[in-house]
């Protein structure tokens, strides 16, 4: 059992700098994918794999990730399914595993049951964007911690100074900084507000470290916020990739080599 102070993510953040975090959709493009993909992003050296529990209205999400969640729903994807899938994952993978998904489908799968089949499976972290903060304080802390989860938190470039603290504050694991305030999405580069929100926060010298994610599309991107942050994440880009170009490991090495250079 992890123990409750440290797990696979403090370890990354600890031995490992320019950290690449890569998302998909776990049921998409096929339904049995799932544990191929972890597999392959590690071998490729991927430092953390960010799995998305598919969910009817992905409301952060751009139409890429957005579409992907309605395949993989099509597919006949659930929790349930997902932690099947998951049970023979640290067999074969040793980075960390976050899953990524909305409040919503886990209260209905049980939030006890859920906690549990985390530590079960090997779990390490969560985002749940649509968890407020202070329902995670009053509600979920307790039980995230006991199953050695963290919780991931979301900050934007609206999130108030103070906000930002709070959320550090609050957290032990890393702070995801999306880079913009819209949806999610590929993009070429970052607008000069970008960068000073990136600035800005790198300035505030946090006790977490920090991982920009939304628009990292390729090596340029990717670069550029390491050089604000602890790393990137990586999610729209590798969800067009596989679904040109199927999960042959080959396609995902060759996509994490053109990320890191």
């Amino acid at each position: 059992m992890e123990t409750m102070t440290t797990n696979r993510i403090n370890d990354v953040f600890q031995n490992k700098k320019n950290v690449l975090s890569v998302y998909y959709t776990a049921g998409f493009p096929e339904l049995n994918n799932t544990l191929a993909i972890a597999q392959y992003l590690e071998a490729a050296g991927a430092d953390i794999i960010e799995i998305g529990m598919p969910f009817s209205d992905p409301v952060a999400d751009g139409p890429t990730i957005q579409e992907s969640n309605k395949k993989a729903l099509e597919n006949g994807m659930s929790i349930k399914l997902l932690f099947e899938q998951l049970k023979e994952v640290r067999q074969s993978v040793s980075i960390p595993i976050i899953l990524m998904g909305y409040i919503n489908p886990v209260l209905q799968f049980g939030i006890h049951e859920f906690c549990e089949n985390c530590e079960e499976v090997g779990v390490d972290g969560l985002i749940l964007p649509d968890l407020p903060m202070a329902e995670y304080m009053a509600v979920y802390k307790g039980k995230f911690e006991k199953h050695g989860i963290k919780n991931v938190f979301l900050i934007t470039p609206q999130t108030s100074e103070q906000r930002v603290k709070e959320i550090d504050q609050n957290t032990d694991g890393f702070i995801y900084m999306v880079s913009s305030a819209s949806t999610t999405g590929a993009k070429g580069s970052f607008s000069v507000e970008q960068i000073n929100y990136f600035e800005r926060i790198k300035n505030m010298n946090l006790k977490n470290p920090t991982l920009i994610g939304f628009g990292i599309s390729n090596h340029d991107t990717y670069l550029q916020a390491c050089t604000y942050s602890s790393g990137a994440i990586i999610g729209s880009a590798f969800i067009n990739c596989i679904d040109s170009s199927g999960i042959e490991k080959g396609n995902i090495n060759q996509f994490v080599k053109d990320i890191k250079g």
